[in-house]
């Protein structure tokens, strides 16, 4: 309540003295996530944030039903998919170079047509207690053996598992993500509802290892430093360690580039990198933030991430008929 007041407060000063522009974000972060951000950037430019916010694949889809009519100048999304999709489809204007000139492959449009604004990678959680002595899985594809069986949690109706198994079939396949799908299956892989659920289970010894996001845990080590979970990556360039961003693009029909511009380079300015990783626990997509210390370091993380074109994430519907075929929807 004090920070809308705040906020109500800013945008009527900035009205009586005929200062007030604006600019419209259509958001797939969710509110208590970013609007503190958002916040921010009008105290420091004056600008008035207009957000709709919203779930980032039903957003994208209403930027395509729109067209050139949506009111919208920006679309802030929470994966690559999404903004594949509006990158294929026509809505997004080019960037200026400059805005992504320091970030490596894995944070940019190979169109330059949007940026990332903060990464998450996917990792495999695990019990330190009752994996002990065990070797660790070089691949996700490793999973599948027999000694993984029954210990091995996933979440096939979670958002980012499902980009993470159309990052699969981009690199291996479709037979190859049909067979390890399958594996998994006929190994007894224990399905949940989301990636904080799987962590809860590692922890309650329900399984000892969990496909997850790499945030979920630092949540839970924020607030119980002894929490007994643990987490790393698969070999490096393994697809198990698919590496996802949020992002953000400019609409091709918005008539307030400059303002929208400067939105930009606010979420990839130090104050915003340094909270997405210190209080969001993502990791930074500029080296002049360093990532949280409970994250590995920048460089270690572009050495394990894959490389996959990030644009191509766009084919959920296939992923989504794919997990139905072998029964996982």
């Amino acid at each position: 309540m004090v920070r809308t007041t705040l906020l109500l407060s800013l945008t009527l000063a900035l009205l009586g003295h005929g200062l007030a522009q604006s600019l419209t974000l259509y958001s797939g972060r969710g509110e208590g996530l970013v609007q503190p951000l958002i916040e921010r950037f009008t105290a420091e430019t004056g600008i008035i944030v207009n957000v709709r916010y919203g779930d980032t694949a039903q957003l994208a889809v209403l930027l395509l039903e729109e067209g050139p009519a949506s009111p919208a100048d920006v679309f802030w999304g929470q994966d690559a998919g999404a903004l594949g999709a509006l990158s294929l489809g026509g809505r997004f204007r080019e960037l200026p170079a400059s805005l992504a000139a320091d970030l490596p492959g894995i944070y940019t449009s190979a169109g330059g047509l949007w940026v990332a604004t903060s990464g998450r990678a996917r990792v495999l959680a695990y019990s330190p207690g009752r994996t002990a002595g065990q070797p660790w899985p070089e691949s996700v594809f490793d999973l599948t053996d027999p000694s993984y069986r029954g210990r091995v949690a996933w979440a096939p109706t979670n958002g980012s598992f499902q980009s993470f198994v159309t990052a699969m079939r981009v690199l291996h396949g479709e037979d190859a993500t049909r067979d390890w799908l399958r594996g998994m299956m006929a190994n007894d892989v224990q399905s949940y509802g989301n990636n904080t659920t799987q962590v809860e289970a590692v922890a309650a010894g329900e399984v000892d290892y969990a496909l997850v996001n790499n945030y979920y845990l630092l949540r839970f080590l924020a607030d119980d430093p002894a929490f007994p979970v643990a987490q790393d990556f698969f070999a490096d360039g393994d697809i198990g360690n698919l590496v996802n961003v949020a992002g953000a693009g400019i609409l091709a029909s918005s008539d307030d580039v400059e303002m929208a511009e400067r939105f930009l380079e606010f979420l990839l300015s130090d104050e915003s990198q340094s909270y997405f990783t210190n209080v969001v626990y993502e990791y930074p997509v500029t080296r002049a933030v360093a990532p949280n210390e409970r994250l590995v370091d920048y460089d270690e993380l572009l050495e394990t991430s894959p490389e996959v074109d990030l644009d191509v994430l766009e084919d959920l519907e296939g992923t989504l008929d794919l997990l139905r075929e072998v029964g996982l929807l």
